[in-house]
């Protein structure tokens, strides 16, 4: 009931209406998502594992979601001179397809360093690349340039509302019509998009719900900030999940703070591992931050913890399935 009386008193950027009304806006234009799970896994887990398979999704990650309810959010006057954004992967894949369905621009400002799969997925589906210097200063004075000579409408990769009502709509698939029995969902975390409306939207439906997050260690701002109990940003991060690196915004660190309740941080190498099962046992390739969820259900630090001892049915959200096969092959050797 805390967490329910709490979503009454404080507004967050998103809410379980906003999240419905994307839900049918986008619907025409969306998979609904498979749920897997394994007995082999439920056996190394020691819990029930339930797998929503965003990795399936157009676009091959969740971000399409976000991405098409923003775009089918801009009335026509907006929506004529285009979408821009700065993004290093499944976003600007994501907003490059929702764009191309709706018939408009899409400006991408990516860095020099993002993986070329997710750089060819931009050019497939028809966005216009821009390049950057890999820093978060040069994407974004890069976006403000593009924004200048076009016109174009700036949707940001997380903090923004119609992108969290989007996301929001993955608990609403399985919750409602999936997997009803969850006790715990686990959420890969980097600027908190998805984690803010899975949260929003479970709550909402059941207040008793846990939703944890998965961090890399080598970039947990946000169990930083959870403990710090203000945002944290690092100088650097260092970790193969590369669609992993942003920082928690304005709009999404109160749902962070309010309703996530807890960051389970992993090793690289328990990342890699967790890729390996998904392909080996689930039959499907995730990229590494689509595998932190298991990494992180798998991990000493989550088995070990008293506090989770009642995580008994674990729904474990697959976001994307983008791999470089060079890097997926690469760890296998390893």
């Amino acid at each position: 009931m805390e967490a329910e009386s709490q979503m009454r008193e404080v507004k967050y950027a998103a809410d379980i209406s906003s999240i419905r009304e994307a839900q049918a806006r986008i619907k025409p234009f969306i998979h609904q998502t498979p749920v897997l799970s394994s007995e082999s896994l439920n056996a190394l887990a020691g819990r029930q594992l339930f797998f929503k398979c965003e990795c399936f999704q157009k676009g091959g990650a969740f971000k399409f979601r976000g991405a098409c309810n923003a775009v089918f959010s801009l009335d026509d006057d907006q929506a004529v001179k285009g979408v821009v954004t700065h993004s290093s992967g499944n976003h600007a894949a994501a907003l490059s397809l929702a764009a191309k369905l709706r018939g408009i621009p899409a400006y991408i400002v990516i860095p020099k360093n993002a993986p070329k799969c997710k750089v060819e997925n931009v050019i497939r589906y028809g966005g216009q690349v821009i390049w950057s210097e890999p820093t978060m200063q040069s994407r974004e004075s890069t976006a403000v340039k593009v924004l200048q000579e076009t016109g174009a409408v700036l949707l940001h990769p997380y903090n923004d509302r119609r992108i969290i009502s989007g996301q929001g709509t993955i608990s609403l698939e399985l919750l409602e019509q999936q997997v009803p029995q969850l006790d715990t969902i686990i959420v890969p975390i980097s600027g908190g998009g998805l984690i803010s409306g899975v949260a929003l939207a479970a709550k909402s439906i059941n207040p008793a719900i846990r939703v944890l997050a998965a961090e890399p260690e080598g970039a947990n701002d946000a169990a930083q900030s959870k403990a710090a109990g203000r945002i944290i940003t690092l100088p650097e991060t260092n970790t193969v999940a590369d669609g992993l690196r942003a920082f928690l915004g304005d709009l999404t660190w109160p749902v962070v703070r309010d309703l996530v309740d807890g960051i389970i941080t992993v090793e690289d190498k328990e990342i890699i591992h967790a890729m390996k099962l998904c392909y080996e046992i689930l039959k499907v390739a995730v990229e590494p931050s689509g595998a932190i969820g298991l990494a992180a259900v798998l991990s000493d630090s989550f088995k070990k913890n008293s506090a989770w001892k009642d995580c008994s049915n674990i729904g474990i959200i697959l976001s994307g399935g983008n791999v470089d096969l060079g890097i997926l092959w690469d760890a296998y050797r390893k």
